[in-house]
């Protein structure tokens, strides 16, 4: 891809998929119990049952209920940013709703322009299903290891390579920019396509949908429109994370579904949690 088209991408709005938008419909939904779900993921993902005394980062805050999350899991300060507007706008919302104190800063900045001169580095940064969307994966998650403290901990989530990777950045750009007829049909397309399979397999899609929320307390129409609609798109192998990250000084302490597969349906976020060490 030429270079101006990169940067259109790394700072041009208008080239994204909408997802401040989408996060606003969802938020509109979020109950107790969903937020409940978040907190439990946030526990599972950083193999934590509380964030007391941290200073959390959340890159890429989307409806603000990871956040959320942090403040609920006693972290001492939350920072929460995005390059969608409309996020911010959001997450002030639901967080607002949902968090009595005023212990968080929600503000609106690109990845690409954070720096630890900017404020102290975090104990915490926390970026989940966020990086592959900002038109330079591999610069932004060199950009959030620069804002974690020694010691710290940096969590991400990064879509998994896989052989569909083509059509899906294909597809999602084509949803992005095309027309309403384009996203009628690829949505019905890839709803048909995920019942079909369930039936295959012997399964109640709608038993799955509904199994849907239990799962970081997410919306699965929500989860859909994100997919077909993500863009900009990139992914890597959990082989290319581990060695960009063990040789920024920092150590692999888990990581979750990493599994391979085709990506015919999607390729799914895998999950990264690193140390960082001491200098």
């Amino acid at each position: 891809m030429p270079d101006h088209e990169v940067d259109a991408l790394k700072f041009d709005a208008s080239t994204h998929f909408g997802f401040g938008k989408n996060w606003a419909v969802y938020s509109r939904t979020v109950t107790e119990r969903d937020i409940e779900l978040a907190v439990k993921e946030m526990r599972r993902m950083l193999r934590r049952n509380d964030l007391v005394g941290m200073r959390f980062l959340d890159v890429g805050c989307g409806s603000g209920i990871h956040a959320l999350a942090a403040l609920r899991l006693g972290a001492d300060t939350v920072t929460a940013v995005d390059f969608d507007e409309n996020s911010v706008a959001t997450a002030r919302t639901l967080v607002g709703r949902w968090w009595p104190r005023h212990n968080y800063m929600l503000r609106q900045a690109n990845v690409f322009q954070l720096s630890p001169e900017d404020g102290n580095r975090f104990d915490i940064v926390y970026s989940w299903g966020v990086l592959h969307h900002t038109g330079d994966m591999w610069t932004a998650v060199d950009r959030v290891t620069e804002l974690v403290d020694e010691g710290g901990t940096l969590a991400i989530a990064l879509y998994r390579k896989t052989p569909m990777c083509g059509f899906w950045r294909w597809e999602k750009r084509h949803f992005t920019h095309g027309g309403l007829m384009f996203r009628g049909a690829a949505i019905g397309l890839f709803v048909a396509a995920r019942f079909g399979r369930d039936v295959a397999r012997l399964k109640n899609p709608f038993a799955k949908i509904h199994a849907h929320s239990r799962k970081r307390g997410m919306k699965w129409y929500t989860d859909v429109l994100d997919w077909l609609g993500g863009y900009p798109y990139e992914s890597a192998s959990a082989e290319e994370v581990v060695a960009r990250l063990e040789k920024a000084g920092f150590r692999l302490k888990q990581m979750f579904k990493t599994r391979r597969d085709l990506g015919i349906l999607g390729s799914g976020n895998a999950e990264y949690v690193f140390e960082r060490r001491a200098a």
